[in-house]
This record gives C-alpha cells, sequence and structure tokens, in this order.
C-alpha cells in the first residue's frame, strides 16, 4: 500500500470545480486536481429521483493530509451532503509517488 490517496467529489459547475482545485492545490491539500467534464448523475434525493448535469474532481493527496482535505472541502463545497470518498493506492511509479508526496506538502523518501 502507498501513502497516496485518491479522493473523488463532484460538483454542480465546471467554474465551482476548477474554485475547489485551486484552493485545495494552493493550500497543499492537494497534489493535484483533475476535472472531468459534464457527467450526468441519476439520485435519489428527499424521496425523488433526481438528475444532474455534474463534474467530477479526482484529487490526488497523500494519506495523512485526509482530514484536512475532506474538512476543507465540506467548508467549501456548496452541497448539503458533498460526495468526499477517498481510495487507497495499492502500486503506483515511484517517480509519481514522491511528485505527490512532495507537491502535497509532504517529504518524499
Amino acid at each position: 500500500m502507498t501513502p497516496i490517496r485518491i479522493v473523488f467529489s463532484t460538483i454542480d459547475s465546471e467554474e465551482k470545480a476548477k474554485t475547489l482545485a485551486y484552493q485545495l492545490v494552493q493550500e497543499n491539500l492537494a497534489a493535484c486536481v483533475s476535472i472531468v467534464s459534464s457527467l450526468t448523475s441519476i439520485y435519489r434525493w428527499k424521496g425523488a429521483i433526481e438528475e444532474a448535469k455534474e463534474w467530477l474532481m479526482v484529487i490526488k493527496t497523500s494519506a495523512d493530509r485526509i482530514p484536512q482535505l475532506f474538512a476543507r472541502l465540506k467548508e467549501l463545497h456548496p452541497y448539503e451532503v458533498p460526495e468526499i470518498v477517498s481510495f487507497p493506492i495499492e502500486a503506483a511509479h515511484e517517480p509519481y509517488l514522491q511528485w505527490v508526496l512532495h507537491a502535497g506538502g509532504v517529504q518524499g523518501k
């Protein structure tokens, strides 16, 4: 298992996704945020089935930054219940691993 984590979060506009991405990278909570444009989400909310256009933020960070990252995303996110989920990375190309750790404010090997 590596110390890298991938965090997914969706949001309702490209502009908001970019704003959040810049803030997370600037605050050293993420090494990188990739934005996947224009997804369609179909979900149940308050008893009704809803459909919405969303943007997926794929956030690359280190395991030790997860608590701060989650707290900041909850603070900044406009949704009442934002999607914020983290996935561990089993293996990674060593130079990329070191870049994520260094760019995220963590000292690599």
